[in-house]
């Protein structure tokens, strides 16, 4: 496992607190109706994505994962410019404006999406494992999903086969404990997730998923057993979210004390406390990260709000391959 040192917990510092004053900004935005439709958020939910890349090899290593997806491609190299481009709807957008906020794609960085069906992204996960494998390269594919995309019958179907060919993929459960606004007491007769990989006999456990480093560890070990060609395994990220399931999302299920008690565990504080605790920086060079971070999300913001919308061509040669295609009617 790559060491974690002071340069690991100053970058989680900074990464983790620009995906989350990045979304913030999104939040905002979305008030204002320059962000449309569906709007999931990552705040609080961090430290699963900061561990996991810390144990990545990135340039090799594939990600995939479900509708909430803003910082997974910019962990993984993506500009955030383009990114909130994307949720704009623009043309220089990571799918020009046409595949928003439930679909950030970049093959180029090894980001596979982005994918509004629940449980829809676990089988094709188990997919480009089984391309990996196939052709012989020396790849691993973490697929992410919420708790309540378990519920989901692909979900077994496709551990079960990637157990029998012992595919290079880690499933990762992020369980911030609702399904939309559903608590996970509520779907199922055991609350411990990562007990169904048992039934497969899959390497699986659970993990503080507040805790980047607990994360890194974990990922690791799993990372490591698939790349050596040991197979799949089953992790229960246990994470909490501070916003609602989407923008929509008025909450009713859950109250203001469950919401403030996890935030008393927020990852980014974690950090930050042990940054200052170990002496890795002063507070003074902490508000100057931050004075940064601020200034690269206003960046970020102009470079979307200066941005051109698509010509309406892109959407039907993004859609029709055909180009007589019979039933366009109306020509542009």
């Amino acid at each position: 496992m790559k060491k974690i040192t002071k340069k690991t917990y100053l970058d989680w510092y900074e990464n983790m607190l620009f995906w989350r004053k990045f979304e913030d900004k999104l939040a905002a935005v979305y008030i204002q109706q320059k962000v449309r439709g569906f709007l999931h958020l990552y705040n609080g939910q961090e430290a699963v994505l900061a561990g996991s890349l810390h144990a990545m090899e990135l340039g090799k290593d594939r990600m995939i994962t479900a509708y909430r997806n803003h910082v997974q491609p910019i962990g993984m190299g993506v500009d955030p410019k383009r990114i909130m481009a994307e949720l704009y709807g623009k043309a220089t957008g990571t799918s020009q404006g046409l595949g928003g906020s439930m679909h950030i794609f970049s093959k180029e960085h090894k980001f596979h999406g982005g994918h509004g069906i629940v449980g829809g992204q676990i089988p094709l996960g188990a997919g480009m494992a089984f391309g990996d494998k196939y052709f012989e390269r020396d790849n691993v594919t973490l697929c992410f999903m919420g708790d309540g995309a378990v519920r989901q019958g692909s979900l077994h179907e496709t551990l079960n086969l990637a157990m029998l060919w012992k595919l290079p993929v880690v499933f990762v459960v992020e369980n911030n404990g609702y399904a939309m606004g559903t608590s996970v007491a509520r779907t199922a007769s055991h609350s411990e997730i990562w007990k169904l990989g048992l039934g497969y006999e899959m390497p699986c456990e659970p993990c503080d998923g507040m805790n980047p480093e607990a994360v890194a560890k974990t990922m690791d070990k799993a990372i490591q057993l698939a790349r050596s060609g040991g197979g799949p395994s089953f992790i229960e990220m246990k994470t909490y979210r501070y916003r609602g399931h989407s923008m929509s999302d008025a909450q009713h299920y859950r109250t203001k004390a469950e919401v403030e008690e996890y935030k008393k565990i927020d990852p980014i504080t974690q950090v930050k406390d042990i940054i200052l605790e170990k002496k890795y920086a002063t507070e003074a060079e902490l508000e100057a990260i931050d004075k940064s971070i601020k200034e690269r999300v206003l960046e970020c913001e102009k470079f979307a709000e200066e941005s051109p919308y698509p010509e309406k061509s892109v959407m039907y040669d993004a859609v029709y391959e055909q180009k007589d295609y019979p039933f366009i009617k109306h020509k542009l």
